[in-house]
């Protein structure tokens, strides 16, 4: 009789970690609407052109935005391949394969939180930089 127990107790903890992917995987999607925007503003002419140094500081936020991307793919993958790992974890009868679970699962969290907290420190940066620069609607 214990053994039902014990496949939905599994069941029931892949299924919490599946959702937490699930999340990370969306915000992932939301981050990935913001690049978008993001690179198109830093490629638009709104900037007003005698601004010192904007064309080296607009490559440079272009250059960290392109690393974000290259980051954001890598981390969607381990996503993906982790998912595909947590079926093994219905399989686990020992506290011992739980944990390797459960470690490898907050290593991967601790990895996108740390990408997507890289992804808003430089949003902030440029949405600060470029509030300030903006051109100015002529007066009608």
């Amino acid at each position: 009789m214990e053994e039902p127990f014990i496949k939905n107790k599994q069941t029931k903890k892949v299924e919490e970690l599946h959702w937490e992917c699930q999340k990370w995987k969306s915000h992932l999607q939301f981050i990935e609407d913001e690049i978008v925007f993001i690179d198109r503003l830093l490629n638009s002419y709104i900037f007003q052109p005698n601004t010192p140094n904007l064309f080296e500081r607009l490559q440079g936020y272009l250059e960290r935005l392109k690393k974000v991307k290259s980051n954001k793919k890598i981390v969607r993958n381990l996503i993906s391949q982790h998912e595909n790992d947590l079926g093994g974890m219905i399989e686990c009868t020992t506290d011992r394969c739980d944990m390797e679970f459960y470690q490898k699962h907050n290593k991967l969290k601790a990895e996108v939180v740390d990408r997507m907290e890289n992804f808003m420190a430089l949003k902030s940066e440029v949405f600060n930089y470029a509030g300030g620069i903006l051109k100015k609607r002529k007066p009608e």
